[in-house]
C-alpha cells in the first residue's frame, strides 16, 4: 500500500476515528452507535478512505467484518497518528512545555527514583513533575496521559525508546504480626494463597501502599527498593521463585517531551555518584 502526500492530506482525523471505530468492533452498526452516527454516513466514510487509500481495508460479507492485511497494517499507524496529534495538542496547551509526567507501577517510590525527582525538581522547579500510578504504565504513556513510563524490560515496548535504569528483587510486604514477617525467605506459592494478596496493587503511591500492608489489609509483592520506606509495622521478606526485573524508563520515540533528557542525566548522574538501586 503506497500512500502519496497528496492523498494524506486529504484524509481527515474524523476518518481515522471512523476507521477505529470499526476496526476495533469490526461490526458497522456498533461503531456507529459509539460514534453517536447512522450506519450509512459511516459507511460512506469508510468506503471513500479505501478509494483514497487505493486499497480495502475491510472485508465485508453478509455475517462479518473483518480486517485485511491492509486494514491490520492501517490500523496500528492510524491509532499512532492520533497519539501523536493528541500528545502535540497537550503540549501547545502547555505551551510546548509542561510539566514532565511519569507513570509509575503502585509501590515505587523509593532508591535511585526518589533521588532522581528530588534532583529533578531541585534542576527545573517545583511543579516541574507529575507522578502518575497507574499498572497500566505503557498505555498511560501511548494514550498521552503520560510523557514517560517506568517498565520492566518484559514489557512490549514497541514504538518506544527505553533507557535502562536499574535492577530489582521481589520482597512481599507483610505486616510486623504476620506468619511471612519470622522468615528468611518465602515461595510465591505461599503468598499467592494469603488472603490480603493483591496480584492488580491499588493505584496509590508507595507511603499509601505501606499504610494497607501495616493495617494488615494488605500482602503485596513489590521491589527491593521499599525496603528504606517501610517503618516499623512493615517488614520486607524476599520472594523465591521470581527473578530480578529490570527496570527501564521508556517514552514515544517520535515525539518526546521536551525535559525527557533532562530526567535521564539526572538518573545517570545519580547512577555514576551512588550506584544506589530504584
Amino acid at each position: 500500500m503506497i500512500v502519496t502526500l497528496e492523498v494524506m492530506k486529504r484524509i481527515e482525523v474524523r476518518e481515522l476515528e471512523y476507521f477505529l471505530a470499526v476496526a476495533d468492533t469490526l461490526h458497522f452498526a456498533r461503531a456507529a452507535d459509539n460514534l453517536g452516527i447512522a450506519s450509512p454516513p459511516l459507511s460512506r466514510a469508510i468506503a471513500q478512505l479505501e478509494r483514497r487509500l487505493g486499497t480495502p481495508l475491510f472485508e465485508r460479507t453478509s455475517r462479518r467484518v473483518e480486517l485485511t492485511a491492509a486494514g491490520r497494517v492501517f490500523k496500528t499507524e492510524a491509532r499512532n497518528t492520533l497519539r501523536c496529534l493528541d500528545r502535540a495538542v497537550r503540549r501547545a496547551q502547555h505551551g510546548g512545555d509542561g510539566p514532565l509526567r511519569i507513570a509509575t507501577p503502585p509501590g515505587t517510590g523509593a532508591g535511585l527514583l526518589r533521588e532522581a525527582v528530588r534532583d529533578y525538581l531541585a534542576r527545573f522547579g517545583r511543579g516541574a513533575l507529575e507522578m502518575v500510578f497507574t499498572r497500566e504504565q505503557i498505555c498511560a504513556v501511548r494514550d498521552g496521559l503520560a510523557d514517560v513510563a517506568l517498565v520492566c524490560s518484559a514489557a512490549d515496548l514497541t514504538g518506544l525508546h527505553a533507557h535502562s535504569v536499574a535492577s530489582e528483587r521481589p520482597v512481599v510486604l507483610v505486616s510486623t504480626d504476620h506468619p511471612f514477617a519470622v522468615q528468611g525467605a518465602v515461595t510465591l506459592t505461599r503468598v499467592v494463597q494469603d488472603p490480603a494478596y493483591a496480584a492488580d496493587l491499588p493505584s496509590v503511591g508507595l507511603d499509601a501502599l505501606i499504610d494497607l500492608v501495616a493495617t494488615g489489609q494488605l500482602v503485596a509483592v513489590v521491589g527491593d527498593s521499599a525496603v528504606d520506606r517501610l517503618g516499623r509495622h512493615v517488614v520486607a521478606i524476599p520472594v523465591t521463585g521470581l527473578p530480578k526485573s529490570d527496570v527501564q524508563l521508556a517514552w514515544p520515540a517520535d515525539s518526546p517531551h521536551p525535559r525527557i533528557g533532562g530526567l535521564v542525566d539526572v538518573i545517570e548522574q545519580l547512577q555514576r555518584r551512588s550506584r544506589v538501586a530504584l
